[in-house]
């Protein structure tokens, strides 16, 4: 079967998602994408992009859009003759942080719920995204202050699914041995924005450093427009540990500083699935993540206790015991290593095509 695929933000995750089901899946997959800048732009304008340049939609079997595209603005232009359509919710505008005092996640938000409700399939990165989506759509719409829609998210839930991303395996993860003698790597390959909570993580480094601990500091992710201040003071006061500073473009480079890594911590306020945090463990490191998000979904239920936080006090305590303790680091990196193998492309494919192939078959709704 042959799909068409528009992703309206190429870059970063979506990038890595499109161009791995696209080499994953046995069935054929079309690219059309945008780049990855402006993502307002893209959920107001991009479905007017697409609508021009589209190809014939006769010799499809299946469409496949992203969060950031209006898809009813890009349906009213394919009508009557359209394939039926999956929208794939890697994030939301209802739940995601917004920055203080921005208040357009009214429009952008409502976007969202009308992208559900037009596709005739709806898959979310994880069942912690589903869920919460749902639930805050129907207090979305419990706002309005008159003629308020009715059953929008039992209409959701009706077509909605789970469908996890796929990773892929590390070239290099097996041939860089960990410095085991030496002070343990701590990485941060998040992106330097106000969700990511990285004042959290900074702060708890500073508590392990003040109870005498010895650690390096990588700080991979990407950064857009100015860096944030707390980066700019930790490079002063990190400098004699920080081994790494900055985006590596280079995703084998990006692998090699995962793979000398020994633990990966998350701060975040925000996670639908965590590409990020599964891509470190799988190079062998260990991971600490909050006890919330999608990690307790993610991270396997025998290692909660040992990666799952609770708090800032909590993340320091468990933080200064990994570093005192480089034999249950080792101890615990095999495991959790081949507990995210189920992540892999070559893992996950199966589902998805499955869910293609139900795609396909199924009537597009209003027609």
């Amino acid at each position: 079967m042959k799909f068409l695929f528009l992703e309206s933000f190429y870059s970063g995750s979506h990038a890595l998602f499109a161009d791995g089901l696209k080499e994953a899946v046995y069935h054929d997959i079309d690219l059309m994408t945008m780049p990855g800048e402006n993502w307002r732009w893209r959920m107001l304008g991009a479905a007017l992009y697409f609508a021009e340049r589209m190809p014939d939609l006769s010799g499809y079997d299946g469409l496949i859009a992203t969060d950031l595209l209006n898809l009813p603005d890009l349906m009213a232009r394919m009508l009557p003759n359209r394939p039926p359509v999956m929208a794939y919710f890697h994030e939301n505008q209802l739940t995601y942080p917004q920055p203080p005092g921005d208040k357009k996640v009214t429009q952008t938000g409502t976007i969202n719920i009308a992208t559900a409700l037009a596709a005739d399939r709806v898959a979310f990165n994880s069942r912690f995204h589903m869920d919460a989506f749902i639930e805050a759509a129907g207090k979305f719409l419990d706002k309005m202050p008159d003629c308020r829609p009715g059953r929008i998210q039992e209409t959701i839930q009706k077509k909605a699914l789970v469908l996890y991303p796929g990773v892929e395996p590390s070239p290099v993860q097996a041939t860089l041995p960990k410095n085991s003698h030496g002070p343990p790597l701590i990485i941060w390959n998040h992106r330097w924005a106000y969700d990511k909570n990285y004042e959290a993580f900074f702060d708890a480094l500073d508590a392990v450093a003040a109870q005498g601990l010895n650690f390096r500091l990588a700080l991979l992710g990407e950064n857009f427009g100015r860096v944030p201040q707390p980066f700019e003071d930790a490079k002063n006061r990190f400098a004699d540990r920080i081994v790494q500073s900055g985006y590596v473009k280079s995703r084998r480079q990006y692998r090699q500083w995962l793979s000398h890594g020994d633990i990966v911590i998350s701060t975040t306020n925000q996670e639908n699935f965590g590409i990020a945090v599964i891509e470190a463990v799988l190079s062998g490191c260990i991971p600490l993540v909050p006890a919330r998000l999608s990690y307790p979904e993610i991270i396997p239920s025998a290692f909660h206790d040992q990666c799952l936080y609770t708090d800032p006090r909590d993340l320091i305590d468990k933080l200064g015991r990994l570093i005192s303790a480089p034999d249950k680091r080792r101890c615990m990196a095999g495991p959790l290593k081949d507990a995210m193998q189920s992540f892999l492309w070559k893992n996950r494919v199966s589902d998805f095509d499955e869910i293609l192939e139900t795609l396909a078959k199924q009537q597009p709704a209003g027609i």
